[in-house]
């Protein structure tokens, strides 16, 4: 992730419940979150949320998600992991905030 030039990575462990990870905060705007769910199968999939940070609470401006299969072929695409590369923007700020996704190194 690279954000007004800070690049971090993040690491998102497998969980079997989405309702316990909790967002990262990325500068004074935004909120990252990343949920690994692994179990059950049926629902293993990758979600990313971008929230924006306002003093009333968290706002939804970005979702994706990948399924399992997508995320186990990891497709070639520019060096930027199995989501390519995703911008998202600050809409007060106009901030700009840029991510992709891997899988893990064994």
């Amino acid at each position: 992730m690279d954000y007004g030039g800070e690049v971090r990575r993040i690491v998102a462990p497998p969980v079997n419940s989405p309702y316990g990870v909790a967002a990262v905060e990325v500068g004074s705007y935004f909120l990252f979150r990343v949920v690994n769910q692994t179990q059950p199968a049926d629902l293993a999939s990758v979600k990313v949320y971008t929230y924006a940070n306002h003093e009333g609470g968290a706002a939804p401006i970005h979702q994706a998600q990948y399924s399992a299969a997508q995320v186990a072929q990891q497709p070639v695409r520019g060096g930027h992991g199995f989501t390519g590369q995703h911008w998202v923007y600050e809409p007060v700020r106009d901030g700009e905030l840029r991510y992709w996704c891997e899988k893990g190194r064994p």
